[in-house]
């Protein structure tokens, strides 16, 4: 996970392809607790943290924040008593970049 997480994000314009299954199931590998979910035909990499309470929850909720802001990249947050489902997704594509993988093992870093 952590070569992955040390990875640099490529700049991720609408004409960038997307990621297909196989390059997705080989990423996977190297984020076991994380899943795709379809929505509205959008792929996208999710997986729920759990917390003691509302306040660790949303403090995750905040580094997971300023993690995105830096990398000019940012997920779905929803952020609930006890725990935090994050999803990331390249809007500009509509579907998965390995961008996307990058900031999933990042966010599992700001978790450990």
């Amino acid at each position: 996970m952590s070569e992955l997480s040390e990875s640099k994000c490529a700049p991720c314009e609408a004409q960038a392809a997307l990621l297909n299954e196989s390059e997705i199931a080989e990423l996977l590998k190297d984020l076991p607790k994380w899943r795709t979910e379809n929505r509205g035909g959008v792929l996208q990499l999710e997986r729920v943290f759990t917390f003691k309470n509302f306040r660790k929850a949303l403090a995750f909720t905040n580094q997971v924040g300023e993690l995105a802001e830096d990398a000019g990249h940012h997920p779905g947050l929803l952020t609930e008593w006890g725990k935090v489902t994050v999803t990331w997704w390249s809007h500009s594509i509509k579907g998965l970049h390995k961008n996307d993988f990058i900031m999933a093992a990042r966010t599992d870093k700001v978790y450990e």
